[in-house]
């Protein structure tokens, strides 16, 4: 009997597959090393139950040739290892504003709602990706650099809901890039090569090009262990953070509606400044209301409100008001056509 090669012994121990064997599993695929290394090693881990394995190749048509090329090699290897091969198509530049940054962020929306739409139309319970601890390093890496909590600096998230009914998990968040590149070697196994990932004028190709080899060169060469063991303490303080805050939720929010919420403020008296900013993102996030303009100053302006014990209001982006008075903190969310 083969002795199991040690990416698919790490991969089994991190994502053990007693626990979705008997589940539909889709895994993204987009050709590259990474995602080729997790669809050959889920597939060799998986050697019973009544659960399927899919793969979904999204084509970005944003290098024309060379995206119909991958497209073509992920679903040719799918065939041979005898997985189907969801296949999705976006025309990312029509979505762009026209900076590339942007273009970045509107690839990985897409790509993350092709795959929602793959699994909940095919049934799957999983969602994975190939996303690795190299990945886990540059995430925590940029977001220190753009600037972060400490959320934040706990990188992605091992699991996370996609929807009611699929869950997101990045099975190989332990493992290295060179690690992978070994395991295919061994296989024999080819890969695509997407020239876009040397683009240094992408921010994230920048910091896995530039920024984190000069830093390891110049100050610590076991910078990305560093940065993987800053993701792991934080996120073990999050796990913490998270309780409170669930206890102070249940204590003193009351949900009105969709776009009404109350808040008990002398219930927060004494609760540390960080806690309560933190209640306040929780608000927002159970609610829906859009974050993406909400940042640091808004969330402090949010909780010095609450702490300031005087009657105020202030409106906040995404049309949601602010009221303190009388013991009690009141968001309503006006939609924006009402306001206009």
């Amino acid at each position: 009997m083969t002795t199991p090669h040690h990416v698919e012994t790490m991969l089994a121990d991190d994502w053990p597959p007693e626990s979705w064997q008997d589940v539909t599993v889709l895994l993204a695929v987009s050709g590259g090393a990474d995602s080729v290394a997790l669809l050959r090693a889920i597939s060799a881990i998986k050697t019973a139950g009544a659960g399927r394995l899919w793969a979904a190749h999204l084509n970005h048509r944003l290098r024309s040739e060379q995206s119909d090329a991958d497209e073509a090699f992920t679903v040719d290897l799918c065939r041979q290892l005898n997985v189907p091969c969801e296949v999705g198509y976006a025309d990312i530049r029509a979505t762009d504003a026209g900076q590339l940054n942007g273009l970045e962020e509107a690839a990985r929306d897409a790509r993350y709602g092709f795959l929602q739409k793959a699994a909940e139309c095919l049934g799957a319970r999983y969602v994975a990706t190939a996303h690795t601890a190299d990945d886990q390093a540059e995430t925590i890496l940029h977001r220190i650099v753009r600037g972060t909590g400490i959320a934040g600096l706990a990188g992605m998230s091992r699991i996370r809901r996609l929807s009611p009914a699929v869950t997101l998990i990045r099975p190989m968040l332990r493992l290295h890039r060179n690690e992978l590149l070994e395991y295919l070697d061994h296989l024999g196994q080819p890969y695509r090569s997407d020239a876009s990932n040397d683009d240094v004028r992408f921010t994230r190709n920048r910091i896995r090009h530039e920024l984190l080899p000069q830093l390891a060169d110049r100050f610590n060469p076991a910078v990305a262990d560093a940065l993987l063991r800053l993701g792991t303490l934080a996120g073990q303080l999050q796990c913490v953070v998270d309780s409170l805050v669930e206890d102070l939720f249940e204590k003193c929010v009351t949900v009105e509606n969709r776009n009404a919420v109350r808040i008990d403020t002398a219930v927060l008296a004494g609760s540390p400044r960080y806690v309560v900013r933190e209640l306040l993102i929780a608000v927002w996030r159970r609610q829906s209301w859009p974050m993406q303009a909400m940042g640091f100053a808004q969330w402090d302006l949010l909780g010095e409100m609450i702490f300031t014990l005087t009657e105020s209001k202030q409106t906040f982006p995404g049309n949601v008001s602010a009221e303190v008075g009388h013991g009690r903190l009141l968001f309503q969310r006006r939609p924006l056509a009402a306001s206009q």
